[in-house]
């Protein structure tokens, strides 16, 4: 079956373009660099991610929360402020991050000018707004967009706000993303339809399970393949 006239809305971050392998580069970089006397790295991971999921909450997403968080992590671990030269290496490992160039998942900007031919496209991406703005400009890809949204959150709330804000039908309407947390869930939650793309390098903290026999929800292992069903 292949849906036609349909409002197809996008989150942007590994879904678009690669975005959490670059973090995950970093993590590794910083917990080789760290060398903790008595945890390894696996148990050094599990803090830093206790220490971002409490940061998300009140400082929302992207490099800066990133290296707020990174800092907190080594105050932790050496049980001392960080020092001037151990700051500046953190900012170094950072800076990576914002200065990396955008690579789009393979197929991305074909697949969407051939979807922007028969379907109403919308961008629904969360983090800072500056950041998320930067990389949408590189990326090239706004102009195939009707609206784009940068949201501080992706939930029940903000689902509700979009389909409103453009007075969307919910059964017409299909999320498309990675993350089961902020694309799937919340998504189906508001009435919509969900396309879930797993991305292997999906944010620890952006995974959730998913409900196998729900039929609102099409699994796609590739992005290039949307054009096969809308």
């Amino acid at each position: 079956m292949r849906f036609e006239g349909q409002v197809l809305i996008f989150d942007a971050d590994d879904t678009l373009w690669e975005n959490n392998v670059l973090f995950e580069r970093v993590i590794d970089d910083f917990t080789h660099w760290l060398e903790h006397p008595t945890l390894d790295r696996t148990e050094i991971r599990a803090i830093l991610d206790d220490i971002q999921a409490a940061n998300a909450v009140t400082h929302g997403y992207g490099s800066k929360m990133f290296l707020r968080s990174l800092d907190e992590c080594l105050e932790r671990l050496r049980e001392r402020p960080a020092t001037a030269a151990e700051r500046r290496h953190l900012d170094e490992l950072v800076m990576a991050l914002v200065e990396h160039r955008v690579e789009l998942v393979p197929g991305v900007a074909e697949t969407l000018a051939d979807l922007g031919s028969r379907h109403d496209l919308l961008l629904l991406t969360k983090g800072d707004v500056d950041e998320q703005q930067r990389k949408l400009d590189v990326s090239g890809l706004a102009p195939h967009f009707r609206d784009i949204h940068i949201v501080a959150e992706k939930n029940l709330d903000t689902y509700r706000w979009l389909t409103r804000e453009h007075g969307l039908a919910p059964a017409t309407s299909w999320m498309i993303g990675n993350s089961p947390k902020s694309d799937i869930l919340p998504a189906r939650q508001a009435g919509m339809n969900a396309v879930f793309i797993p991305n292997d390098n999906t944010w620890v903290l952006e995974q959730s399970e998913l409900d196998p026999a729900d039929g609102g929800v099409l699994l796609l292992q590739r992005f290039s393949q949307l054009p096969d069903h809308f």
